[in-house]
């Protein structure tokens, strides 16, 4: 099936549905590695005052373990799990994936860290600049003349080979474990919004908005704001790495928002029909968001967890862009998808269905995630195609 311009799926009772969270150790995981640091939490007033709203929050995810995106927290902990279970001294595996960009040269660079090998399936429409990053890690490279799916398709083919691994970042039945690790890695951006958040005085988000692919960062929000009360003790928890007290989002549950391309709004379309769905997807300046299935491992969360769900234009993202950029936060079109949805979402004729949907008002907290840095996908912020 394929979807029209400007969708939009809501359903609040979204907010009374949990599940258990992630386990403690993944961010001390990530403490312990060379170079890590909270990426910043960065106020904009100005777009508070745009939105109607009380405070607005932009995660940076432009520099992220020396990478310009978030993945290197699902990458870096899913290959920590899989090199855990091999025999000291064991020959190097081949780490196998494939991507529209940000996560196969997480995969690549984590794989030249460990001393593995790396063999990464590109679709079709992401930027030479960033088949290249990927190459500059070491890996092997096969450029696929087909979509993001086909891609997948690819890569799990040659990963049933002697000696290789698939790190892939959505699932299917009979594979599930490791897209599972690679969610659990990227619990620990959501912890540290929670800490940055105490730490600048702002209450806990009202709306969080999440750029989505196959949906597995979106599952990991869900599993952050939607962790079962009974999986923690009092109203509050101690963050075990750095002794910062963490939110409780049980008074007052955060909305979750997804933004799609909207050629390529698989999670959205699935959400409206209750099922999953795939899409015929067409190119995007938003390269990794362009996906046609979302994640199995992914989408019972997504279905039981998720406000609502919204499309964005290219041109949508690329004006996105240049704003946070003004701001001092350097976006890709992927990042800025974030802003573009939440714009769709806040503003306009619509606004007055949609803000109630997601139980937004003049005093609330919004957090952007803006997942990847101009560099990751380097589309001139210029383009607005």
């Amino acid at each position: 099936m394929s979807l029209s311009t400007d969708q939009w799926f809501a359903r609040p009772s979204a907010r009374t549905w949990t599940c258990v969270p992630v386990p403690a150790e993944v961010r001390e995981f990530h403490a312990s590695l060379d170079g890590y640091a909270p990426t910043p939490l960065t106020e904009s007033p100005a777009l508070a005052s745009e939105l109607g709203v009380g405070r607005v929050f932009v995660k940076d995810e432009s520099s992220r373990l020396g990478l310009p995106a978030f993945k290197a927290l699902g990458a870096s902990w899913a290959v920590h799990r899989i090199l855990s279970r091999r025999a000291p001294g064991s020959a190097p595996v081949l780490l196998v994936t494939a991507t529209d960009g940000n996560h196969g040269r997480a995969v690549a660079r984590m794989a030249r860290l460990s001393g593995q090998r790396a063999h990464v399936f590109v679709a079709e429409g992401v930027h030479p600049a960033a088949v290249d990053a990927i190459s500059d890690e070491g890996a092997r490279v096969t450029v696929v003349a087909g979509s993001y799916d086909e891609a997948v398709r690819r890569a799990a083919s040659a990963a049933a080979e002697p000696g290789a691994v698939l790190v892939q970042d959505t699932s299917w039945p009979g594979y599930e474990e490791v897209p599972g690790w690679i969610v659990e890695g990227y619990s620990t951006l959501f912890a540290e919004v929670d800490a940055q958040l105490s730490a600048a005085g702002a209450d806990p988000p009202g709306l969080v908005a999440v750029p989505v692919g196959v949906g597995s960062l979106a599952q990991a929000a869900v599993t952050h704001y939607r962790a079962s009360p009974d999986a923690s003790n009092g109203t509050a928890w101690q963050d075990r790495t750095n002794g910062a007290t963490r939110h409780d989002h049980r008074g007052r549950p955060a909305a979750l928002l997804a933004v799609e391309p909207d050629v390529a709004a698989c999670v959205l379309a699935s959400l409206t029909e209750r099922r999953p769905v795939s899409v015929t997807t067409r190119p995007t300046s938003m390269a990794g968001l362009n996906c046609g299935t979302p994640s199995g491992l992914a989408w019972p969360y997504l279905l039981g967890g998720l406000d609502a769900a919204i499309t964005v234009t290219d041109a949508d993202s690329a004006r996105a862009a240049r704003d946070l950029a003004a701001l001092g936060v350097s976006s890709g079109p992927c990042g800025a998808a974030s802003l573009a949805g939440v714009r769709a979402a806040l503003t306009g004729d619509a606004a007055g269905e949609r803000r109630p949907a997601l139980g937004v008002g003049p005093a609330s907290t919004v957090v952007l995630l803006s997942t990847e840095g101009a560099a990751a996908n380097p589309h001139t912020q210029g383009d607005d195609v």
